[in-house]
C-alpha cells in the first residue's frame, strides 16, 4: 500500500502534461506512453468506478451528502491500488465539500499543484465545457463551481479559480510543490527537475530527458490526432489545443481582460500573471499593497 500524491491544478491547466511525464519517467518506456493508458499509472479521483464499489445502492439514487461520504473512504482505498506511491489526478479545492473533506489527508503523502494564468485558462476551459468566452470568464468566478454527476465520474468541486488556487497554495508546506504552468513551458527541464527532485528520485540525465520530450505538448497533440483520446470532452473538437501562453493577448478583449483581473488580481497577483497595462482593474488600495503606483 502506499500514500497519495495528489496531482491537483484547476481544469485545463497541465494536469494531463505532469501525468504523462510522470509515467513515461518512472515507468521509462521505450517509445512514449500512450495517452489512454495515462490512468493505469494516475488514478482519476471523480472515477466513479471507485465509488460503486463503496456504495450499496447506485450512485444515483445517493444524496449528495451520502456521496460526499464516499470519498474519504474511496481515497483509503485507492492506496491499495500499487504498492509504492500512488499518484491521483484531482481538480477539487482543497477543503470540505458538504461536511466531508474532499481530499483525506490521513492517507496523503504530498501534492504537485500547477497553476496556470486564468487569462489563458479562459481560452481553454471554453471549448472544453462548450461556453463562450463570457461564460467561462463567469465560470472562473463561480465560488460553487462544480461538474455534475455522470455514468463514469462523480461531482468535481472546482469553486472559483482564485479559491482554487488559494486554497492549495496560502500555505507553504515541504510536503507540497507548486508550479506555473508558463516555466512548465519556458524552462521544462529545471520546472521538471524540480519534480524530480520533490518525489526524492534520481534519473539519469537522459532517462528526465527522454521522459520531457514524450510528454511535451507536440507529442501528445500527435498522439490524440493519430488515436484519439477518451478524455476529450465531447463538446471539443480536441482535448490539446495550442498549449501556448499569452494567447489572451490576441484573443479576449480589453474589457474580458479587465473582468478577470477585477475578479481575481490578489491571486494572479501572486504569481506574476496581473499584465502591466491592466493595472488600472485592480482597486488602488490593492495596488498600493501589491508596492504598484495607485
Amino acid at each position: 500500500m502506499g500514500a497519495l500524491i495528489w496531482l491537483a491544478s484547476y481544469p485545463k491547466s497541465g494536469n494531463t502534461w505532469m501525468r504523462s511525464f510522470l509515467h513515461n519517467l518512472l515507468r521509462n518506456p521505450p517509445k512514449p506512453v500512450p495517452l489512454n493508458e495515462l490512468d493505469e499509472f494516475c488514478l482519476g479521483e471523480s472515477a466513479s468506478e471507485w465509488y460503486r464499489r463503496r456504495s450499496a445502492k447506485p450512485l444515483e439514487e445517493l444524496t449528495p451528502v451520502e456521496l460526499a461520504a464516499l470519498r474519504p473512504l474511496v481515497h483509503r482505498d485507492f492506496t491499495s491500488a500499487f504498492p509504492d506511491s500512488v499518484f491521483v489526478k484531482t481538480h477539487n479545492f482543497l477543503g470540505e465539500w458538504l461536511g466531508h473533506p474532499l481530499h483525506n489527508m490521513e492517507v496523503t503523502a504530498g501534492a504537485i499543484y500547477i497553476v496556470r494564468n486564468p487569462l489563458d485558462v479562459v481560452l481553454s476551459m471554453a471549448p472544453h465545457f462548450g461556453l463562450s468566452i463570457d461564460e467561462a470568464i463567469e465560470a472562473l468566478a463561480n465560488e460553487a463551481a462544480s461538474t455534475a454527476l455522470m455514468a463514469n465520474h462523480v461531482p468535481e468541486i472546482h469553486s472559483s479559480w482564485s479559491t482554487h488556487v488559494r486554497s492549495w497554495t496560502q500555505h507553504p508546506n515541504p510536503q507540497l510543490l507548486v508550479l506555473r504552468y508558463e516555466d512548465m513551458l519556458d524552462k521544462p527541464r529545471r520546472s521538471f527537475k524540480q519534480v524530480v527532485e520533490f518525489l526524492g528520485v534520481k534519473p539519469t540525465s537522459e532517462r528526465l530527458e527522454r521522459a520531457i520530450r514524450f510528454s511535451s505538448f507536440k507529442m501528445l497533440k500527435a498522439q490524440e490526432q493519430r488515436e484519439g483520446f477518451k478524455e476529450r470532452s465531447s463538446k471539443a473538437a480536441a482535448f490539446f489545443r495550442e498549449g501556448r501562453k499569452d494567447q489572451w493577448r490576441e484573443k479576449l478583449t480589453p474589457e474580458q481582460v479587465r473582468r478577470v483581473v477585477s475578479v481575481h488580481y490578489e491571486q494572479m497577483a501572486r504569481f506574476g500573471y496581473i499584465p502591466e497595462d491592466y493595472l488600472d482593474a485592480v482597486p488602488e488600495e490593492a495596488r498600493l499593497a501589491f508596492g504598484q503606483p495607485g
